[in-house]
């Protein structure tokens, strides 16, 4: 701001009734208006924004199905538990599928029947299966659902057709 000077007042220039010299102090006038407080829609959309920073650092850190809730229903398979209906696969390629969950062998979602079960398996023995060998009868249908995260161990349910 730039300075100002006041000029020094004069005693015999007449003034008129009611003046006052000024000092160098700005008169009070009416207040400043306040600044206006953020929007609602401002707010919300800094809250969702939040929101997705921490889903995606913690997705990127434990895994995006973690954090959205997703669990793993196979976890706990053993022989002898059966297997609801999982996504279609064609021929002898591994495919990601979603849902895999256990359910009563009696039940009609029941598809498929865990006959055999491999621990600390690596993605290349998951893929070969021969950790499922010793349980499948020959010439016999069979499925090899696996649980691993990449590049660390999982396990593998060596299924049947639950007939």
């Amino acid at each position: 701001m730039p300075e100002q000077v006041v000029p020094p007042a004069q005693p015999n220039v007449p003034q008129p009734a009611g003046f006052q010299p000024s000092t160098g102090v700005p008169e009070a006038g009416p207040p400043a208006p306040e600044p206006a407080p953020k929007s609602g829609r401002k707010k919300v959309l800094g809250i969702v924004g939040a929101i997705v920073v921490f889903l995606v650092i913690a997705g990127l850190k434990f895994g995006l199905g973690t954090v959205l809730g997703g669990t793993d229903e196979t976890a706990d398979a053993k022989a002898g538990d059966c297997i609801a209906e999982l996504p279609a696969t064609i021929g002898d390629e591994m495919e990601a599928v979603d849902g895999g969950k256990v359910v009563d062998c009696a039940s009609a979602e029941a598809r498929y029947k865990v006959v055999g079960r491999a621990e600390d398996q690596t993605e290349a023995q998951a893929e070969s299966g021969e950790a499922c060998d010793q349980f499948f009868q020959e010439n016999e249908e069979y499925y090899i659902f696996s649980n691993i995260t990449p590049g660390k161990t999982g396990y593998l349910l060596c299924l049947t057709d639950n007939s």
